[in-house]
């Protein structure tokens, strides 16, 4: 029987990457003090894990997991494994800022194809705004359109903020943050309006990998 096939990390040696075969990889760890490296069943979870401090991957076990990918057309596939995929009829959302607090911008994206549903930016703001504010942009936009789909976030911090109904954000106001604050109120209020009945997950980031709202700037 063929020896399967290994991929190794490696985030703190002589040339940090990723290898598949131990003979490269023991070069680059062998005889260096506090080296960081792992093995992984395939390469999807090695580009996943390398993106990933050391820190959060050390001590989980190599999986067979499942992984979502994107085919030659720009559609959303996933590769089956031990763990079941997300839905694909989904709507996905997520933040990014540049700076805490700095420009802030969010987005939805439809998971089936990555076709951008939604987009707002603005000058000022924090990562966690931006995801709070993305979830309720979605459900009101699944509301509006009576969409039965479920709605994926990545951010466990901004989906408790939207069940409580109200963005915990410590951002100040002032001249710079008003319009955004303004905006922030809004969503508040139309959680405290209406009902409805989205499903919101958790992006199972570990399984699937970025989630396809992401804005690939990590």
């Amino acid at each position: 029987m063929a020896k399967k096939q290994k991929y190794y990390v490696v985030w703190q040696g002589n040339n940090p990457g990723i290898y598949d075969n131990w003979a490269d990889c023991q070069k680059q760890v062998v005889g260096v003090a506090g080296a960081q490296y792992k093995s992984f069943d395939s390469l999807d979870q090695a580009q996943q894990a390398l993106r990933r401090p050391y820190s959060e991957v050390k001590g989980q076990k190599t999986l067979r997991d499942t992984m979502v990918g994107i085919d030659e057309n720009g559609m959303t596939v996933v590769r089956q494994g031990n763990v079941p995929g997300p839905e694909l009829d989904s709507l996905a959302v997520d933040a990014a800022c540049s700076g805490n607090p700095g420009v802030m911008e969010y987005q939805g994206v439809y998971v089936a194809n990555r076709q951008r549903i939604f987009h707002f930016k603005a000058p000022v703001g924090t990562n966690n705004i931006g995801e709070f504010l993305a979830i309720v942009h979605g459900l009101a936009y699944l509301k509006k359109h009576q969409l039965k789909q479920i709605l994926y976030s990545d951010s466990v911090n901004a989906i408790n903020w939207v069940r409580r109904k109200e963005c915990r954000t410590k951002l100040p106001l002032t001249p710079q943050t008003v319009e955004l604050w303004n905006v922030i109120r809004r969503a508040e209020a139309w959680l405290q309006t209406n009902t409805y009945t989205t499903e919101i997950r958790k992006w199972d980031t570990d399984h699937w990998g970025e989630i396809p709202a992401d804005f690939n700037r990590k």
